[in-house]
């Protein structure tokens, strides 16, 4: 260090520098881990990591070798639309039928819609239509039958099926041994503007036990 012309050190000057002196010699011999900056506190471990330290002497499992095949999530069902459609089906078939002023005649129930000619009934209770389809309401409550009577002519409407057969049973199951279902279902045919005509179904056919219903064409 220079000197300034003029000035001279004063003795406090010399001792501060010998401090300085002392206390440079002393840090250039300390140990290293002295000089360090001073330890700052360890962050708190996450759970994710006192997790994998629990679980680092477990061995892992092997691959399972599946492919993940996402599975496609059902369809809703739109359950009140079911609800209406199945009530629809109900209420289009109606039960006010005296059934035991029918069965006291002992005549055989027949039917033909007004304008059908008497001959397509004549061809009917002879057998000359081919039966397309069949409907067995065995073992049936009445609201049962109701509703199954009115989704198999639906059906048959709907593929243009002109002849079919109702099996209703000549009623030995039920109560009194009378025919209640039997003449449930040919009342319920008669209003249905799609039947055009009915008759009992020929001995080969299943005789009092079932009705042979002749359909309006649906290509009509």
């Amino acid at each position: 260090m220079k000197r300034a012309r003029g000035s001279a050190l004063t003795p406090a000057s010399f001792e501060a520098l010998a401090r300085m002196r002392r206390a440079l010699r002393e840090q250039a011999t300390a140990p290293v881990s002295l000089r360090q900056a001073p330890h700052k506190p360890k962050a708190p471990e996450d759970g994710a990591m006192l997790f994998r330290r629990a679980v680092a002497d477990v061995t892992p499992l092997p691959p399972a070798n599946r492919a993940d095949v996402a599975r496609p999530r059902p369809k809703p069902i739109a359950r009140q639309r079911l609800h209406d459609e199945q009530q629809v089906l109900v209420d289009s078939l109606a039960d006010p039928w005296d059934w035991e002023a029918a069965i006291s005649t002992g005549e055989e129930l027949v039917f033909t819609r007004p304008g059908v000619p008497t001959a397509a009934l004549r061809k009917l209770r002879r057998g000359g239509w081919v039966i397309q389809g069949e409907l067995d309401l065995h073992g049936h409550t009445g609201d049962e039958a109701r509703v199954a009577l009115a989704a198999f002519l639906n059906r048959c409407m709907k593929d243009d099926r002109r002849c079919v057969r109702i099996i209703h049973g000549k009623g030995h199951g039920s109560k009194n041994r009378l025919p209640v279902l039997k003449n449930k279902v040919r009342h319920w045919l008669t209003q249905r503007e799609d039947v055009l005509a009915f008759c009992q179904a020929r001995t080969v056919d299943g005789g009092a036990g079932a009705v042979i219903v002749l359909l309006k064409s649906s290509s009509r």
